[in-house]
């Protein structure tokens, strides 16, 4: 489809209000998932480019954070607007690099426009407070200030909506963001810097960079003007992320990697929890973090559910983005789809059963089918990692404590999901769960006014809700004495 606003298909960075190459030539090639093409090349800054991006962050700062809130928060919803217009052309291009359905990708669209103007709104909230005084005659209180330049690196599973879940809650709380895109899929991030210079955003207040991974990132997150770090990926390179932002003591904010637990109780509508399980754990074609890694069903309604699963799953249709009909994309990668098939030969070889799909699609390239596996067991690859496939493993259990100690079984806390009718049996679960976000009877739980954020292994800190600030502001305390008086120790 030919885009209606064709400057949201940019092969270029972003560094200082200047669309810029790099300086050595060096670039990488962006491919469609979906049948492997090359769609574009994108430039790989060089170290010096990025720690311009810096430079001009750090000069930004200091006129943005003094903007009013009004005129910030007048510019960031102009932005979500503009992103509302072009969801069409935005959804093509997302669809184009990740390889997501054209629905998926109208619907990402529109939730990474909502956290703009939610976020320029609630920032009038970010009050300070008075504090009644301990010291004679003192007042005291307190502020919050913006902690300056911010690098925000976003993954490719959601290449739109990670960045505007960060650079929102930045860019309203009057800090400066240098945003660092997967490689897989820049040209998402480049469409958002589109918008955003269309909305007037000054330069330097919103950057984009792309090089080296490893190299980007120990650049971004090492370098002393950078005070504050969100990253969104892997437990892996999360790991490598706060070492890297450990030695300058700067905040942090990790959303890292989930192995979710979704229990069917014998109590609950079998067909609502059949249809719930679907979109839990095929959406985004399994590609998210969120996505229900271990189905859990009790033993009195474990065949007949897996019956009827079976048959929803054989119903999903396959193909590109781009096909109005798609409700699975292709995988984004070799490495993904070879990490697939190897996760499926694992299980059966242990005892798995099959009961749909387990093989390559007859599509060719990274699609593969929608796989339903029952009698899972902790020994199997697909129990213990984070399958960003669509692979649905399915196991049994005959109580509630035993459910709990096997959704509890990971060293990951981000997202649980839960099926029953019974209000006892929901809050006796629901309290003892070791994730930090639970779907009771349904799957849809995100959104903007929420704090999105893992457990243990799964991360650190919010994003979304009033939390979402978090990262991106310090708490200042003031006392404040009555001139020329001394009071006794």
């Amino acid at each position: 489809m030919p885009l209606k606003h064709p400057l949201l298909f940019k092969s270029l960075c972003y560094v200082d209000g200047h669309w810029v190459h790099s300086q050595d030539g060096a670039s990488i090639a962006v491919q469609n998932p979906a049948n492997q093409q090359v769609i574009g090349h994108v430039p790989l800054l060089g170290r010096e480019q990025i720690l311009a991006a810096v430079d001009a962050a750090q000069r930004a700062f200091a006129s943005w954070r003094e903007r009013s809130l009004d005129s910030r928060a007048t510019l960031l919803r102009r932005w979500a607007e503009l992103i509302l217009e072009h969801e069409e052309d935005l959804a093509w291009v997302l669809s184009q690099e990740q390889g997501k359905p054209l629905a998926e990708a109208r619907g990402e669209i529109r939730y990474a426009a909502s956290f703009i103007p939610w976020f320029a709104e609630e920032a009038r909230r970010l009050h300070g407070q008075t504090i009644p005084s301990h010291i004679p005659g003192a007042e005291l209180a307190t502020f919050k200030q913006p902690v300056g330049v911010c690098a925000l690196i976003t993954p490719w599973n959601f290449p739109s909506a990670m960045i505007t879940r960060k650079a929102a809650a930045a860019l309203a709380a009057g800090c400066t963001v240098v945003v660092k895109p997967a490689h897989e899929t820049p040209y998402s991030a480049f469409a958002l810097a589109q918008l955003g210079e269309e909305a007037g955003m000054p330069a330097g207040v919103f950057n984009v960079v792309l090089g080296e991974p490893q190299m980007a990132m120990e650049t971004l997150v090492q370098d002393p003007r950078v005070r504050s770090v969100s990253f969104t990926g892997s437990t892996r390179v999360g790991r490598l992320v706060a070492a890297a932002a450990a030695p300058g003591v700067k905040k942090l904010a990790l959303e890292l990697g989930g192995n979710a637990p979704f229990i069917v109780c014998a109590d609950a509508n079998l067909d609502h929890a059949v249809q719930v399980a679907l979109d839990a754990k095929f959406q985004t074609s399994g590609q998210d973090c969120c996505a229900a890694n271990r189905i859990l069903v009790e033993r009195p309604v474990y065949e007949a559910f897996l019956q009827r699963f079976a048959q929803a799953i054989r119903g999903l249709h396959v193909g590109p983005g781009l096909d109005e009909r798609s409700q699975i994309g292709p995988l984004m990668h070799q490495a993904a789809f070879d990490a697939t098939a190897e996760r499926v030969a694992d299980a059966l070889e242990k005892g798995a059963r099959l009961l749909a799909g387990g093989e390559p699609h007859a599509l060719g390239g990274w699609f593969w089918q929608p796989t339903l596996l029952a009698d899972v067991t902790p020994e199997m690859r697909i129990y213990r990692e984070e399958n960003f496939a669509p692979i649905a493993g399915v196991l049994s259990f005959d109580d509630l404590d035993q459910a709990l100690a096997m959704a509890n079984d990971t060293e990951y806390g981000l997202a649980a999901y839960l099926c029953s009718n019974r209000l006892d049996v929901v809050h006796r679960l629901v309290r003892r769960l070791e994730h930090a976000m639970v779907a009771v009877n349904g799957t849809k739980f995100t959104g903007h006014p929420i704090p999105f954020g893992g457990m243990k292994a799964s991360g650190l800190g919010r994003e979304g809700g009033s939390e979402g600030f978090e990262p991106f502001v310090e708490t200042q305390y003031v006392c404040i004495h009555p001139s020329g008086q001394r009071y006794p120790a």
